[in-house]
């Protein structure tokens, strides 16, 4: 006796793009813990957070630490810069006085 197995083809072809496209959608978030011990005495634990989604999804959840870090962001730069230089006018503008008193 034959048996005859029917030979399932997938009519949904996703590319990478496609399951790509997905993945930053919805977002994907791998956690993972690493500890070290030697005689019941924990010396080094690690703990990994690794989110991988796109800029829209990770603003939508709350995650825009890029917003104000000046490594990424070119007007928090700005900003940063400008409290910087207004400090050293201030800080020169008091060394001025303090010479002027003196003098």
């Amino acid at each position: 006796m034959t048996q005859q197995y029917a030979v399932q083809t997938s009519t949904r072809g996703d590319t990478l793009a496609d399951i790509l496209e997905r993945v930053l959608d919805k977002g994907v978030v791998i956690a993972g813990d690493i500890k070290i011990s030697l005689v019941d005495i924990e010396l080094l634990t690690i703990q990994i957070r690794l989110v991988i989604c796109s800029v829209d999804k990770a603003k939508e959840i709350g995650m825009d630490w890029w917003v104000n870090n000046p490594a990424f962001c070119s007007k928090a730069h700005l900003e940063q810069s400008g409290d910087s230089v207004a400090k050293v006018e201030e800080r020169l503008a008091r060394l001025e006085a303090s010479l002027a008193e003196r003098a």
